[in-house]
């Protein structure tokens, strides 16, 4: 049986090559389990050319396995080596390696040969190569004498290095003294042979220091030939010295050194043959001289140099084809060129060939009975020899076998025994070298066995080829099957690709790829399988790729890479310069997915990659970042973000689903926050809801679901500005239905007859319904009775009617939700009546308590619950104002007034009567349903109360020296007026005010006359009415008496005039004239000062003359802190027109101030405290004060002050 055989040939797209050079590795490393018998295996030997350092001891590799562990011996140069002879020898415990110590004693070119390792057990014997041992070696140069090189500008020259020959050869270099490796060019290069070419010389190479290292890096050592000096001299150098060296009569002179074309200082002639042997590197070299200095070119002839594995060395002097093959022989041509020429040099090149493997041998694992054969095949120019070898005897001298023949390179096995097993070796050889390959044949009967671990887990990328192993091994060959799943049937190669060494090969892995596979093993001895587990990952993408930069010098540059990745796996992001690794400066800063170059320099510039890695993949980027010089740049523009784009659902489960999307671009100003939220297509199609916010570092999100919901998700990116557009809305997801999680919520039972109970509820919307079908389980019982729950299912509304209840009587109540799918959980119970009736009996005891002649407190029985027949609301009192005598007749006519007392209140307030009146209420209980009956009529009366003020008040026939009083009587007198009060007193031309008088005035006038007044004088007068409770509130109003009728002025007056009459008109004089123009400028400053004040409202500086002259008790008081007022400029004292500033019709009226039950609480209803009393204080609204009027005395006319100073 053959185990280890190539697959089928198929043709194969380019794509898969790598992946069958994998596969053929797999194959090739596919072994005999060690717990069985087998062969000798070489599993480690030195190399056939093996070249030691001297100076350490030498260790000579042989290691193999086998079953039953080998036994090791060595051959030196074709004789037994015994190395317990020689104590400097010791060979590894359970292995053939020798360690030779010549570090101790002993020399290293004593142990050298040809050394061959031979492991051997009783199924055969493997040996390994021919290993040739050789000391490495590092001689110094010889000695010798170097003349200085003396020579013109512009030849050429060779310095010779000839290195001593070594083992390895040596690496050739040249430095000077001061170990600077002298630098080299066009015209100045090193040759292959390691001599220095010098196309031609310049004063600048003059230099005694020429030194050619040869370095021998197996002892790393370094041996250095003596420096060579040369001097370059110039054409008047030269001509000086031949000068001084010839007589006066001789003449010579050198002429500058000519451009010449080029000559080729290696190779020599015009061809050259070069050989070389296939695999290793074909190195051809032209060193052309001249001047100027030449100029290499390579070509082959007949053919084209191979474009992926030539290279141009030593400034194009030298060619090397690396890898190269029997192809590559020809002619190939190289051309020197300079201005004045070219020359050209051709090289044949011929590649020969060491044996190299076609097919070389494989092990084979037979069963008793079985055929198989070894094959042997190898190339080489020449063609190799094949030869034979059974356990290390050449075969033809080996013991014979009759289940084998030999067939060329091939040997045939028929009917193979366990005596057949045997290991063989095929040697292919030529001049140039051989090849040795070790191979058994080892017969065993085994029942199959499965050599991959169970349970192992593949993890591949999408889209990509997913390789299963089932490494097996079985004599008989077994055959190999594949399954999916628990019960699933075998796999073909219609989809999957079933490999010979039992790999099952899926060549597209997708998601639906993900699952367990069986590899099941059969031969005719048993069967065996193997469990393993395919996992598919999502790709790894680069979704915002870094971009192409130009930033000024010193600024700061950002590269963005976002990643998006399977999230099961561990990703790894990488920042690359010029494809190597970051410069280590604190100036770059790697951060997640963001590299930033702070203080940007010139040799920032390059090619930034960002590579992604995980375990199962790698993806990379570049962006290009260019360095300017700063200049001035425009402010940045701050705006919203842009929308977040590219969004994907992941992980989708029942009730959780992952959210990812890339984030647009933040417009300078940092995203704090993303929105998401979501659409119900199946219940609100086109209608987002708020489902969550994360914050602005995140890009995925985990969100809860519901069941049975159609949902598309967008997502808003929220900055310092506002809020983003909505993302375009992601793929949608439909949920799995389930039953309600929740129950309608607001249940409530109330009656709208006596005999019915509504029961009502919110229902769930289609968001909570959690799937298809939705009704209501609605259940109803008496509190306090023995009845069992009745219900009843419903469809979706929102009440259900249960008719015939007894009234408003207690249930207990609930409702629960369901669908097609099952119940929502036990709802909560809830209480409620059935419906309410109108009370039955009226509140009794009703009592009246007048507390003043505005406030009454009423008193109460309360009824019976039972007869409430409903939710007591509260109390109702009916009141209204009646006529002594006729409160039956009226009552229809007469307007109630109405307080509601809240719950179980038995007294309340009535605030807002008014006094001097009859009264009269009842009282009635009230439920949700209305009131009931009324208690009987109570009647009370309200006690006098001060009067409001008189209704008007109006100054007529102003005399001289009297002034005449007219009034209405107060609009509400509240009581019997029993007189008026007059105040007045007598205001002068400074506003202060005169010694107040007091006059009292009976009930019954309203016309009164002062005599005896002072001519032309303002007076204020202050009125008010009086009743058995007190004094009213109070009017006020001012009047001027008027002046003499026949404008008769006093005697001292007339005097003055005459006296001015007899004196020089002054009228006429300059100074006169100017004076009085200031006098009137001052005079109209002063009118403009006068008129700014009027407009502030300033007031009359008098406060202190009334409380010198005034009578403090009729002084008028402030209706804050009763303090004395001031008079207004804006009210009281505005100059009165011919000695008067009352009205035209001289009247004053005060508006009417009404109590209103608005004051007191709820409009109608009014509220009031707990103890029935009104919230809020109860007083009179104030009338304005004495020294509040809207009178002022009038201002002193221009005129008159004018007259005054003559």
């Amino acid at each position: 049986m053959q185990l280890k055989r190539m697959p089928k040939k198929k043709r194969l797209p380019a794509g898969r090559v790598a992946l069958i050079l994998f596969l053929c590795q797999m194959i090739s490393a596919l072994e005999v389990p060690l717990d069985l018998v087998q062969p000798p295996t070489i599993t480690q030997q030195s190399p056939k050319d093996y070249i030691i350092d001297p100076r350490e001891n030498i260790v000579i590799q042989c290691e193999a396995k086998g079953k039953p562990p080998p036994s090791f011996s060595w051959t030196r140069n074709g004789t037994h080596f015994d190395i317990d002879k020689d104590p400097l020898v010791t060979m590894k415990p359970g292995s053939g390696t020798l360690t030779i110590n010549i570090m101790s004693e002993g020399k290293a070119e004593t142990y050298e040969g040809v050394y061959q390792c031979t492991a051997r057990n009783e199924r055969g014997a493997a040996i390994s190569n021919n290993i040739v041992v050789r000391p490495s070696r590092s001689p110094l140069w010889t000695k010798e004498k170097l003349e200085p090189i003396t020579l013109r500008n512009g030849q050429s020259l060779v310095l010779p290095c000839r290195p001593p020959l070594g083992l390895p050869p040596p690496i050739i270099f040249w430095m000077d003294n001061s170990f600077q490796r002298l630098p080299q060019s066009e015209r100045v290069s090193q040759g292959l042979n390691g001599d220095l070419y010098f196309s031609n010389v310049l004063p600048e190479d003059t230099r005694e220091d020429y030194i050619c290292y040869a370095r021998f890096n197996h002892t790393q050592t370094i041996q250095q030939k003596q420096p060579i000096s040369v001097k370059v001299i110039s054409v008047d150098e030269l001509n000086d010295t031949i000068a001084a060296n010839l007589s006066d009569t001789e003449f010579y002179s050198a002429k500058p050194n000519r451009e010449r074309p080029p000559t080729f200082l290696t190779p020599e002639g015009n061809t050259s043959n070069k050989e070389e042997l296939r695999g290793n590197v074909l190195s051809l070299e032209c060193i052309a001289e001249g001047l100027p200095t030449p100029v290499i070119y390579w070509i082959k002839e007949d053919g084209t140099l191979p474009t992926n594995r030539t290279f141009y060395r030593n400034f194009k002097k030298t060619l090397q084809i690396i890898q190269v093959s029997e192809a590559d022989s020809g002619n190939y041509q190289c051309i020197a060129k300079n201005a004045l020429g070219a020359i050209h040099h051709t090289i044949s090149v011929t590649v020969k060939a060491a044996p190299y493997w076609i097919l070389a041998p494989q092990n084979l694992v037979l069963s008793p009975g079985e055929d198989g054969t070894l094959i042997c095949r190898a190339n080489g120019n020449p063609k190799p020899r094949i030869s034979w070898l059974s356990n290390g005897v050449p075969i033809e001298i080996a013991p014979d076998d009759p289940s084998r023949k030999i067939d060329g390179d091939t040997i045939i096995f028929s009917n193979v025994q366990e005596r057949s097993s045997a290991v063989y070796q095929c040697n292919a050889s030529n001049e140039y070298g051989y090849l040795l390959a070790n191979a058994f044949v080892n017969v065993l009967a085994e029942p199959p066995r499965i050599l991959t671990s169970a349970n192992t887990l593949y993890q591949v990328i999408a889209n990509r080829p997913a390789l299963l192993d089932c490494a097996f091994f079985g004599s008989p060959l077994p055959t190999v099957e594949w399954f999916k799943g628990a019960k699933g049937s075998a796999l073909r190669d219609d989809i999957y690709v079933l490999h010979e060494n039992g790999t099952l090969e899926i060549p597209v892995a997708q998601k639906d790829s993900t699952g367990t596979y069986t590899c099941v093993a059969r031969n005719k001895l048993g069967m065996a399988k193997n469990e393993v587990h395919l996992e598919i990952k999502d790709p790894t993408r680069i979704i915002k790729q870094p971009e192409y930069a130009v930033v000024q010098r010193g600024s700061t540059v950002s590269f963005e890479c976002k990643v998006k990745h399977d999230h099961t796996l561990t990703l790894t992001i990488t920042w690359l310069k010029d494809n190597g690794e970051l410069p280590s400066d604190g100036r770059f800063t790697v951060d997640k997915d963001h590299l930033e170059v702070a203080d940007v320099r010139d040799s920032d510039g390059g090619a930034y990659t960002c590579v992604a890695n995980t375990t199962l993949d790698m993806v990379s980027a570049s962006a290009v970042l260019s360095v300017v010089a700063p200049t001035p740049t425009p402010a940045p523009i701050y705006d919203v973000p842009n929308p977040p784009f590219d969004l994907e659902l992941t992980d989708q489960l029942d009730k959780s689903v992952q959210l990812s999307w890339t984030p647009g671009d933040d417009n300078n100003s940092p995203i704090t926050e993303f929105i998401i939220e979501y659409e119900d297509a199946m219940h609100e199609a086109g209608l987002w809801h708020h489902q969550t916010e994360v914050s602005g570092m995140q890009t995925t999100a985990q969100l809860k679901l519901s069941p049975y919901v159609n949902y598309s998700f967008r997502v808003m990116a929220v900055n310092s500005l506002g809020r983003s557009l909505p993302s375009e809305p992601s793929e949608q997801y439909l949920t799995k239905a389930a039953e309600p999680d929740t129950n309608p919520t607001a249940v409530e039972g109330l009656g709208s007859e006596p005999d019915n109970l509504v029961i009502t509820w919110k229902p769930l919307n289609g968001f909570e319904s959690n799937g298809p079908g939705l009704q209501y389980k609605v259940s109803w019982r008496q509190k306090d009775g023995d009845d069992e729950w009745a219900s009843v299912v419903v469809a979706n509304v929102s009440k259900y009617i249960v008719s015939g209840t007894p009234t408003f009587v207690p249930y207990l109540i609930k409702v629960q939700a369901l669908n097609d799918v099952g119940f929502a959980p036990e709802p909560a119970v809830v209480m409620g009546h059935s419906g309410e009736d109108l009370p039955m009996v009226a509140p009794g005891n009703v009592r009246v308590n007048v507390v003043n002649s505005t406030l009454a407190e009423v008193h109460w029985d309360p009824v019976p619950l039972k007869s409430i027949r409903g939710h007591l609301q509260g109390y109702r009192i009916y009141y209204w104002k009646a006529q002594e005598g006729s409160l039956k007749r009226n009552r229809r006519h007469i307007e109630k007034k109405i307080l509601t007392f809240q719950d179980s209140k038995t007294h309340g307030m009535l605030p807002g009567l008014e006094p001097f009146s009859h009264y009269a209420l009842n009282v009635r209980v009230v439920n949700g349903k209305g009131e009931g009956p009324a208690s009987p009529d109570r009647v009370f009366n309200t006690p006098e109360g001060v009067p409001s003020a008189p209704s008007s008040l109006k100054i007529v026939n102003p005399t001289l020296d009297s002034l005449t009083l007219e009034w209405d009587p107060p609009s509400r007198p509240n009581g019997i007026l029993t007189e008026y009060t007059l105040k007045y007193q007598p205001i002068n031309s400074t506003h202060e005010l005169g010694p107040l008088v007091d006059l009292k005035i009976p009930a019954n006038k309203t016309r009164w006359t002062l005599k005896n007044l002072n001519f032309s004088t303002r007076y204020k007068f202050y009125f008010y009415a009086q009743t058995a409770a007190g004094s009213g509130s109070q009017i006020t109003e001012e009047a001027v008496t008027t002046v003499d009728e026949a404008g008769i002025l006093p005697p001292d007056v007339g005097a003055g005039k005459a006296m001015a009459s007899r004196q020089v008109d002054i009228a006429t004089q300059g100074w006169f004239i100017g004076l009085m123009c200031a006098v009137a400028l001052l005079i109209l400053i002063l009118l403009i000062v006068c008129f700014i004040r009027r407009n502030k409202g300033g007031k009359y500086p008098v406060k202190e003359k009334e409380d010198a002259h005034a009578d403090p008790e009729i002084q008028p008081m402030k209706e804050d802190d009763g303090t004395f007022g001031e008079y207004s400029d804006a009210e009281d004292h505005k100059p009165l027109k011919k000695g008067s500033r009352t009205p035209s019709d001289r009247t004053v009226k005060k508006e009417d101030s009404d109590d209103s039950l608005v004051d007191y609480g709820e409009g109608v209803n009014g509220q009031f405290n707990e103890d029935g009393s009104f919230i809020g204080q109860y007083s009179g609204k104030k009338e304005k004060e004495p020294a509040e009027g809207n009178e002022s005395s009038e201002a002193p006319s221009p005129v008159n002050a004018m007259n005054s100073f003559v």
